[in-house]
């Protein structure tokens, strides 16, 4: 339970409630968030290519670490699933730390990494919307190995095309590779523009 006089604010803004999993080990959850704060000592324990250096680990992803490091203070459910998460999403510090190298298709962050790779010089979608003016079609913005400008600024590359729906519903978990050969490029009214102005 919290101490309502004294209340502990987390990155995620104030606590409204705790679970002490051991001494060292705190779930803080907020109305947005949550994650585990780890004390000075428990948070040395960590390996370094997992360690959060504000001893805060979010409920996402990076809990995981936490379980990980701390395995007799969590369930083998709670252990595997820690393990899954650290090869997807921390795929680089899991094999530092374990010296297990993952194989193609276990990791998200390595087969994206790998995906861009082979696509370095391939036309792919950034963002797409229903196309207002042309049924059945997306109007799809795309740049050079899905490269986005920095800043909220536009890439200078960028480029439009038209892309059946049905073939775009087919697309990968990692992202849509234009074909210059089959999909229109296109510089006709923008839905993007029109959907803005309406909102």
């Amino acid at each position: 339970m919290l101490n309502p006089t004294n209340p502990a604010y987390t990155p995620w803004g104030k606590a409204d409630y705790e679970k002490v999993y051991a001494e060292g080990i705190v779930f803080y959850g907020t109305p947005s968030h949550g994650g585990f704060k780890l004390d000075r000592e428990r948070n040395a324990k960590v390996h370094p290519a997992l360690r959060e250096r504000d001893r805060f680990y979010e409920e996402d992803c990076a809990w995981a670490k936490v379980a990980f490091t701390f395995p007799d203070v969590f369930s083998e459910k709670d252990r595997e699933a820690a393990i899954r998460t650290l090869k997807e999403w921390y795929p680089d510090e899991y094999e530092t730390v374990t010296g297990v190298i993952l194989a193609p298709g276990e990791s998200h962050v390595k087969n994206d990494r790998l995906f861009l790779e082979r696509h370095a010089s391939d036309w792919i979608v950034i963002s797409a919307i229903r196309s207002d003016q042309h049924p059945d079609m997306v109007e799809c913005i795309a740049t050079i190995g899905g490269r986005r400008g920095q800043w909220g600024k536009p890439d200078s590359a960028e480029r439009r095309y038209l892309v059946p729906d049905a073939e775009y519903d087919q697309r990968g978990k990692f992202g849509f590779i234009i074909d210059p050969t089959r999909h229109a490029l296109y510089d006709g009214p923008s839905s993007f523009i029109a959907r803005r102005a309406a909102s």
